[in-house]
């Protein structure tokens, strides 16, 4: 399977980072098998950085990922445990998890608003998901331990620009 990560750089060899940023799914690495939500990161990175170009890098991934080889955690849609996953990832930088993967929705920017308000109690989950059911939903992949990160193969990088 081919997946993609978009970034400012190349990424030949991804690595389990502790930053600031911690995503919907928590600390570790994002691929998604969308080549344009992996387009659309570069644009919206490079946009908040003052950038003019960025790298999406592929990768194939070996599906043994997902055999049971090793503990990982997929969601389908956006479904209840969905929300509270990605809300507790989001809102409190103390949660953490065990699982060498997660699969499932990505919250992209068009859908930051809507789960925004979700998580400040003025939607409910049913208001939250007639949100979702409006936009078309990415897929990531969160790599989030090292033995995980095994799982992929690097194989090219296209460089992403635009003008200002």
């Amino acid at each position: 399977m081919t997946v993609y990560h978009g970034g400012l750089t190349e990424v030949r060899n991804p690595e389990i980072r502790r930053g600031g940023y911690v995503g919907d799914f928590g600390i570790g690495f994002y691929v998604t098998s969308s080549h344009e939500q992996a387009t659309r990161f570069v644009w919206l990175k490079g946009g908040r950085e003052d950038k003019t170009s960025g790298v999406v890098s592929v990768y194939e991934l070996d599906e043994r990922l997902f055999s049971g080889d090793f503990k990982g955690l997929a969601f389908d849609a956006p479904t209840r445990e969905w929300a509270q996953f990605v809300s507790a990832n989001r809102k409190r930088p103390s949660f953490s998890h065990d699982y060498d993967y997660v699969r499932g929705p990505v919250a992209n920017d068009q859908v930051y608003t809507a789960f925004a308000l979700y998580e400040g109690g003025i939607l409910t989950f049913e208001m939250l998901i007639e949100q979702l059911k409006t936009r078309r939903l990415f897929d990531q992949i969160l790599f989030h331990t090292q033995a995980a990160l095994g799982c992929l193969k690097f194989i090219r990088s296209e460089v992403v620009t635009w003008r200002k």
